[in-house]
């Protein structure tokens, strides 16, 4: 399979991140968004972030200015219709990507490739509700997407072989690595994280420690570059609980019950930096922890 033209279903932070390294590697990129605030703010983005790069010495100017030409937006999810691969990456929750999926099957061409971005939800379920379960995978990038070098890979029970080699053959495009995973929920990286974060979650929780020297804890006695709750609030807690949620019930296993704390900040709205509040303060110049 040729894949050369990408469509990309949603411009948030992981959207964009998608949009920025295929356009760098050469392939011609359609990004929608229902919000036209959105695709700007994605594409100003995606133009900051790339001259970072070029300042850095890591891209060049004209790398920078190729890429930026090949990203192209619209509000109008069937003008991806005939992409040869469609990445979704829309909000983490299973009634927003069916839509989009039954939205667009109609206008797809008979080798479109689909796969969704999805952190933990079913891809054979996912696939299901297509016309093309053998074309479909899970195609998981990791935050932020410019920076992180691993792809997980996903196959549904129906994912075909020649899907998988073309996957595969783009992520060595992309210049990262791929791991393959087994259609359980959370595949590999999120089945060991979340939980990670939700005991951190516990353990301030259950007043064993404070936000801060949890973190502290985390990040200099098991030399980790964040701790468990700075990095929830980077994921955003919304995420976080999401994928608790979809462990819980897929697995039905009470070690992954969501912290009732974690449940509580999401519902206050606070949901990290995304929201300027989460287990820390961000409204000011430096971060303070809530709790």
């Amino acid at each position: 399979m040729s894949i050369q033209q990408v469509g990309i279903v949603g411009a948030g932070q992981m959207g964009n991140g998608i949009a920025h390294v295929f356009a760098l590697a050469g392939f011609d990129v359609k990004m929608t968004d229902i919000s036209a605030d959105a695709l700007t703010a994605a594409v100003a983005l995606i133009d900051r972030n790339m001259t970072r790069q070029a300042d850095k010495g890591l891209i060049s100017q004209d790398d920078k200015s190729d890429a930026m030409k090949r990203i192209t937006t619209t509000q109008t999810l069937i003008e991806l219709g005939p992409s040869d691969l469609i990445i979704e990456a829309a909000t983490e929750r299973e009634t927003i990507k069916t839509a989009i999926f039954e939205d667009l099957v109609p206008h797809l061409t008979p080798d479109t490739i689909l796969t969704s971005n999805t952190s933990s939800i079913s891809i054979t379920r996912l696939a299901a509700r297509t016309d093309r379960p053998e074309k479909f995978m899970g195609f998981h990038f990791m935050n932020p997407v410019p920076i992180m070098q691993l792809v997980e890979l996903i196959r549904g029970i129906a994912t075909d072989e020649a899907t998988f080699k073309a996957c595969h053959g783009v992520v060595d495009k992309l210049g990262k690595t791929a791991s393959t995973s087994e259609d359980f929920p959370a595949f590999i990286v999120n089945r060991i994280l979340m939980p990670m974060i939700n005991e951190a979650i516990y353990t301030l929780y259950e007043g064993v420690g404070s936000v801060k020297s949890i973190d502290t804890s985390l990040k200099l006695g098991a030399n980790h570059p964040m701790g468990p709750l700075e990095l929830a609030d980077f994921i955003g807690l919304d995420t976080c609980l999401a994928i608790m949620n979809v462990l819980h019930d897929g697995l039905a296993d009470t070690k992954y019950r969501p912290c009732p704390l974690l449940t509580k900040y999401v519902e206050a709205g606070w949901l990290g930096r995304k929201s300027k509040r989460g287990f820390y303060d961000y409204r000011g110049d430096t971060p303070v922890p809530t709790r």
